[in-house]
């Protein structure tokens, strides 16, 4: 400690200095004596009394002009050698044209200005390669830290990075790689050895006494990270994880931030090939407004808007602590963008007509609604006041003011609707489906999917508090299963369905193959380091009003095709005389109100006559998502 005190007197920088000038001062006179040793010369050494401080005053100059201050001798390298390399060479240069000057090499042989540049050379890069090795090889002499022993899953350019990373801190200790690769079978990674395939990993691990295991492969698809996360499980030992490439591109992670192994990680699908092309050109340069801004979706679409290179941003929340989230997130994160963050709720019909007249924006993302189905189920007046006639408020505003594209965001529980909450947001898609056909300019196009995880008031979050209070974790039904996607994903596809509408479409995402809820719930206790059933009960409570067993993505009778985007679909719009629909909906504003319920359930009924309450849908209206069944693009 007082080593460390001592050298902590002395300000890193300056130290670097005096060290490379008395390297310059020993090289030149190791220079002139190896200058006479090998002429096997007797004769003595002699220095002008100007010769040092020349050596040294313009030695120095040339450190500094190339940098070679600014050096971290922690990270030293090849072009650390190359730059030390340049340097004594232009120095070499400088120091004979000034002697030269001054007495005319008098005292000089020539076969110093050789002998200097290589020996500089050496005493200056041996010194800091010596310290990266100590670094690197953690012989810190000082440190009494115990090092944890790390198995690293992943011999790729990933594992790779992450070994160097590692081998700089000294609480790790890299033992090993373990890789499928054939061709890495006995090979080694910064001297660490490959020691054999990820099968083999519970075996190896406990050979090695592994205290840690990284996850090192950022590129696997949901298979293949499955596939690892259940090794890693049967090894007993614990496990962390470097981002998915998804996240790293996007920006919400660093490539080597190592991290736990999250839900995201085994129920997010492969990435999907959008078409950035059309989608930036769709957005760049141009208004664009987001209902609903602050929530789960909506400040996704925000933040993805603001990446595309949107001239002009207005979110729109009714939420004052998500507007002031949002809003201070993205005003940091593009200083550049002009944002306007308004507290207005999207039904407030005089608030909004003066929003449109004022920003005029060329897209509208509408993602304001009530989600929470048990809760609407109780409230039909705030479900249709906010679900239907907020999105008619603000269609009718995007038609008014000419906007080129209006995207409603819709549910799959808007098909074959059990709830208030669908059933409200199939009367919002039946709107902007017949409104799209009465527009001249505004293409009216409706984006319906299923769950996104870890979105506000979904399971993901519930589940992880239950777990983290130790249980036990409340399922509905132990067959209830829903569809999952990651928010940024969803987003993604809503941007790229938004690009590919021509006005009244209806597409819907492909989710996947739908997830039991009592296979999530197991699977989140696990990755928490315990055992379903035994430290964490889980509990099932019965399905709850309105609530569906599974959810769908298209109603038998929609006859859906599929898109020139193999996740995005095409269902048939359902046509309605728009006079009727507009008398209804009039009817149904009367009747929020009057706050008459019975007369919002009767008109909601006329509207949609599949609307079955508080049912479990047939059997017989399930539609698999299989596109090669149903041929026809869009």
């Amino acid at each position: 400690m007082r080593t460390r005190r001592l050298i902590g007197v002395i300000h890193p920088r300056l130290a670097v200095v005096l060290h490379d000038l008395a390297m310059v001062a020993l090289a030149w006179w190791l220079a002139k004596a190896l200058r006479y040793v090998l002429a096997h010369s007797t004769g003595q050494v002699d220095f002008l009394p100007l010769e040092f401080p020349i050596v040294l005053a313009v030695q120095g100059a040339v450190f500094a002009w190339t940098g070679l201050y600014k050096g971290l001798w922690r990270f030293a390298s090849l072009p650390d050698l190359w730059n030390i390399a340049r340097a004594a060479v232009v120095g070499t240069l400088g120091i004979g044209l000034t002697l030269f000057l001054y007495s005319r090499l008098a005292g000089v042989p020539r076969s110093v200005l050789f002998l200097y540049p290589v020996t500089l050379s050496v005493l200056l890069g041996g010194p800091r390669l010596a310290y990266r090795f100590w670094k690197d090889s953690r012989l810190d002499l000082f440190a009494s830290q115990k090092s944890r022993r790390v198995l690293v899953i992943g011999a790729g350019r990933a594992g790779e990075t992450l070994a160097r990373d590692l081998r700089r801190d000294s609480r790790y200790r890299l033992v090993g790689f373990v890789d499928d690769d054939a061709a890495l079978r006995g090979a080694r990674v910064h001297g660490i050895p490959v020691l054999g395939r990820l099968d083999q990993l519970p075996a190896l691990a406990g050979e090695v006494a592994a205290e840690m295991l990284l996850i090192a492969q950022p590129g696997a698809s949901t298979a293949q990270m499955r596939r690892v996360v259940e090794l890693c499980q049967a090894t007993g030992v614990p496990f962390r994880t470097v981002p998915r490439l998804d996240d790293v591109v996007a920006g919400r992670a660093q490539f080597n931030q190592i991290k736990d192994v999250a839900i995201e990680d085994l129920l997010g699908r492969d990435s999907v090939q959008l078409d950035w092309t059309a989608i930036r050109t769709s957005i760049s340069g141009h208004t664009v407004l987001v209902t609903g801004g602050g929530g789960s979706i909506g400040s996704e679409l925000c933040r993805q808007v603001a990446r595309l290179g949107a001239s002009e941003l207005v979110i729109v929340e009714s939420c004052e602590y998500n507007l002031y989230r949002i809003e201070r997130e993205l005003g940091a994160q593009y200083p550049e963008l002009v944002l306007h963050a308004l507290l207005v709720d999207a039904g407030d019909q005089p608030a909004v007509d003066a929003l449109f007249d004022k920003y005029r924006p060329k897209i509208v993302f509408h993602a304001a609604a009530y989600k929470h189905v048990p809760m609407l189920q109780r409230q039909m007046r705030e479900a249709v006041r906010n679900n239907v006639l907020t999105t008619r408020v603000v269609a009718r505003a995007a038609d008014r003011c000419g906007v080129d594209h209006f995207v409603l965001i819709s549910t799959d529980k808007a098909v074959n609707p059990t709830s208030v909450m669908g059933a409200c947001k199939r009367v919002a898609e039946i709107f902007c489906q017949n409104f799209s056909r009465q527009s001249r300019r505004t293409h009216f196009v409706t984006v319906r999917f299923g769950n996104v995880l870890d979105s506000a008031g979904s399971v993901v979050p519930l589940f992880r508090e239950q777990i983290r209070k130790g249980g036990p974790v409340t399922v509905t039904h132990p067959e209830i299963s829903r569809y999952f996607m990651t928010i940024p994903e969803a987003c993604q596809l809503i941007l790229q369905a938004s690009a590919l509408g021509q006005g009244g479409e209806i597409f819907a995402l492909d989710m996947g193959e739908p997830i039991r809820i009592r296979d999530l719930a197991e699977q989140m206790i696990r990755l928490a380091g315990k055992e379903p059933g035994e430290d964490v009960p889980i509990v099932f409570t019965g399905l709850r009003p309105g609530e569906k067993l599974f959810e769908e993505l298209f109603h038998a009778r929609e006859e859906y095709c599929a898109t020139m985007h193999a996740k995005i679909f095409l269902a048939r719009s359902r046509e309605m005389a728009w006079e009727l629909l507009c008398a209804q909906l009039d009817q149904l504003e009367k009747s929020v109100r009057d706050c008459d319920e019975d007369t919002m359930q009767d008109l909601i009924s006329h509207l949609l006559p599949e609307f079955r309450w508080n049912e479990t849908p047939a059997s017989d209206n399930v539609v698999p998502l299989h596109p090669a069944e149903n041929e026809g693009a869009a």
